[in-house]
């Protein structure tokens, strides 16, 4: 009897939960998708020359790859998913042919051959840097230098130690890095640098000691960049879990774009990071769908920000006009 009533309680309790769980994602849904008509992605001619000055947000599902274009200098900041993901335990096919497609598609010069100022890996999980190993090893692409953090193991779960094996991915890619001849930059400055018509910043570039143990997110670089008045933040899969977002978010301040942290995961875009940043509009490197209802939440009722998920629209392109605006458009890929 006691066993009945014990579930019977449970299932009261859970039941309604999930029910008001499921009306909240559909709500927050849909002032989403209104909010979203503010800044909804155009077409290529309505795009237009003047937003040469861009940030190209790939479709590599739920992992990261952005190309950064300013005035003929190119970077990637992440790769997006490999093939061989130690973390997968059937056969999957990453992005390594999409991502290196579109860096021939856009950088390639009058001879083929494509030009990569730098790279950086924001942190050693596969679904960032794990098509590094074939895009560095793709004889026309020429990369000068590549911003990538001495891979601490203390930061990381065992499991990202032992199952995940982030330290033979990133001795990989090293090992990819000095045999192409590329200059390896492991001390990431956190001074602002011109790229381009970009003034760029790299934020949590030393590993905080209150990160160990908490996991390889702790260690994300985010990427400040700004052109005039306008700005935007790139978060890799900085959180509030790992304590990170509490020490940029000051450092950031006020943008007017904002990449979610950790694809829009729990633990990211908490809503004391979204106060201090009050984004005019985020993109998420993911699904709208997967995207988790209390982070939904923060980006409608919170942040009031229009949200676009990369794998709805096959990929984003903001746009940075000489007359201070930022423009998105899908026509990407």
């Amino acid at each position: 009897m006691k066993k009945n009533r014990a579930k019977k309680i449970i299932t009261w309790i859970v039941v309604p939960l999930m029910a008001a769980i499921f009306l909240l994602d559909i709500a927050t849904v849909v002032i989403g998708n209104g909010y979203a008509k503010k800044h909804m992605p155009v077409s290529a001619t309505e795009f237009g020359e003047d937003c040469d000055d861009r940030i190209h947000f790939l479709n590599v599902a739920n992992s990261d790859a952005i190309l950064i274009e300013s005035n003929g200098h190119f970077a990637l900041i992440d790769a997006g998913e490999g093939n061989h993901n130690p973390r997968r335990k059937s056969e999957f096919k990453g992005y390594e042919d999409v991502v290196i497609d579109y860096v021939k598609k856009i950088t390639a010069d009058e001879n083929g051959i494509c030009h990569l100022d730098f790279i950086l890996g924001t942190h050693a999980h596969y679904d960032h840097i794990g098509s590094f190993h074939s895009l560095i090893n793709e004889p026309s692409i020429i990369i000068s230098k590549a911003y990538l953090k001495e891979y601490d193991p203390s930061i990381d779960k065992d499991y990202e130690v032992e199952d995940w094996k982030l330290g033979e991915i990133y001795n990989e890619i090293i090992e990819d890095l000095k045999k192409r001849n590329v200059e390896i930059i492991s001390d990431i400055p956190s001074e602002i640098f011109m790229f381009g018509d970009f003034e760029i910043q790299f934020l949590n570039t030393v590993n905080p000691e209150f990160a160990v143990g908490k996991g390889e997110n702790g260690a994300s670089i985010g990427t400040l960049i700004k052109k005039g008045e306008k700005t935007a933040f790139l978060a890799a899969d900085i959180t509030k879990t790992t304590g990170v977002e509490q020490i940029v978010a000051p450092l950031v301040g006020k943008v007017d774009l904002l990449k979610a942290g950790h694809h829009g995961y729990f633990g990211s875009s908490s809503a004391e990071f979204l106060r201090e940043l009050s984004p005019e509009m985020i993109i998420v490197t993911n699904q709208q769908g997967k995207v988790y209802p209390n982070v939904k939440w923060n980006f409608t009722m919170i942040a009031k920000s229009p949200f676009y998920g990369t794998y709805d629209y096959n990929g984003i392109i903001a746009g940075f006009t000489d007359n201070g605006e930022i423009i998105l458009t899908d026509n990407i890929h």
